[in-house]
């Protein structure tokens, strides 16, 4: 099946083959001909599988082939995403296949000064982009209205719910047209989101693409038990190998990342972290020099798992195990993209060997594990803290283990 075969019309499609695309991914096969004649779709596909173009191709030529029914130019498209990295990502992708039929796309996130979006927004637009948080600001400040929007799309719909951000969207639901078109895209499916879609989609069609607990076949995935302690030792092995040209690390925290950072920095390895506590300007910047392979080194925290889409990557590093089984396919799903190959490389310590068989569960395998390595896992039962210390207790250093708590909400709109 080709792009030509998808009734797509002649400015998208030129687009599309400016960009090199020809055939359509499973999703977009599935997803384009149903969004085109106009009904709502639940769409379940994981991290790497195209759906930004499965909507975004499908809203262009709506749009194109509708006139505006008044003559300001409000919105008529909103896509709602739980991240900045998403956001601007999906936003050059609307740029890139709407390049040739004139409509105008913007997109608008908190962290930054919001002037220049505010002018954006006043000059019109057709389709904008946002997160929550900013969304419902400027909404209450007088600069957006959702009155002329016919398709609504709300993307990673589990990551929404897990960073705190039903409630916006709640709000959201409550200003937008009744009659309009829906689109819902996560990539699990547990009973909250099912409850989330049933009251926005209307009769909706469902596309599911690989199953939600898998991870790409194509993935080579190895463990390695090690002390936490000496995890920073064995990143530093590991990176000996120059046919690592570029690699994105995970960490739980903002603090882990950082040290990471510093560490590399010390031992001479070019890195840059890319976390909730970096200015949007210093994380695009981040992102944009481990995309042109100035910066070998990006260390990253879950919060950018789903927003990070780079071609050609092919090493990912868990250094610190994730405590959500479903993280673990997200953030691996940064490598191995559109049929390229990837390695995941986990490093496991003792405490999170619990992380490690929930992952193993969901994704229904075996990780290999590499043992022949310098710095083996000693410490099988490190001593945990007590939940309760006596109040005499001494206040000295605890191998106390991971809280592997999620962000409280506070925490998660700051992300935004």
């Amino acid at each position: 099946m080709t792009f030509d075969s998808l009734n797509i019309i002649l400015p998208i499609l030129q687009s599309l083959k400016e960009e090199g695309y020809t055939n359509p991914t499973p999703i977009q096969a599935q997803s384009i001909p149903i969004i085109l004649k106009g009904t709502d779709l639940l769409g379940c596909a994981q991290t790497g599988t195209g759906k930004t173009a499965a909507f975004a191709i499908p809203i262009l030529q709506i749009l194109s082939q509708r006139k505006p029914t008044e003559r300001v130019k409000l919105i008529r498209s909103l896509i709602v995403t739980p991240t900045r990295e998403l956001a601007i990502q999906i936003a050059e992708s609307f740029s890139a296949y709407g390049r040739h039929t004139g409509l105008t796309n913007t997109v608008i996130f908190g962290g930054v000064n919001q002037n220049p979006q505010v002018t954006k927004l006043k000059h019109g637009v057709d389709i904008l982009i946002a997160t929550p948080g900013r969304l419902l600001d400027l909404m209450n400040q007088g600069f957006i209205s959702l009155k002329q929007v016919e398709l609504f799309v709300l993307d990673e719909a589990d990551r929404m719910l897990d960073m705190g951000f039903v409630h916006d969207v709640k709000k959201l639901l409550a200003v937008l047209p009744k009659k309009r078109q829906s689109l819902f895209f996560s990539a699990t499916m547990p009973p909250e989101i099912i409850q989330l879609a049933s009251s926005i989609l209307f009769n909706p069609e469902k596309v599911s693409v690989t199953p939600v607990s898998s991870t790409v076949d194509i993935i080579q995935q190895y463990v390695y038990f090690v002390d936490k302690g000496s995890k920073l030792s064995l990143l530093m092995e590991i990176l000996k190998d120059q046919k690592i040209k570029s690699v994105l690390v995970f960490t739980r925290t903002k603090h882990g990342a950082d040290k990471v950072v510093r560490f590399l920095d010390k031992n001479r390895i070019v890195a840059e972290a890319i976390h909730g506590n970096k200015s949007q300007n210093n994380r695009q910047r981040a992102l944009n020099n481990f995309k042109d392979r100035t910066t070998r080194v990006l260390v990253a925290t879950d919060i950018a798992a789903r927003g990070i889409d780079i071609d050609e990557l092919e090493y990912v590093i868990n250094f610190e195990m994730p405590n959500i089984a479903e993280t673990y396919v997200h953030r691996i799903g940064r490598t191995g993209r559109a049929g390229a190959k990837g390695s995941a490389l986990s490093f496991c310590d003792a405490e999170e060997k619990e992380y490690l068989r929930d992952i193993e569960k969901l994704i229904n395998k075996k990780i290999p594990i590499i043992d022949n390595h310098p710095f083996p896992l000693v410490d099988h039962n490190p001593v945990k803290e007590p939940k309760h210390q006596p109040r005499n207790a001494p206040r000295g250093r605890t191998n106390q283990s991971p809280k592997g708590s999620r962000y409280n909400s506070s925490d998660r709109k700051r992300e935004s």
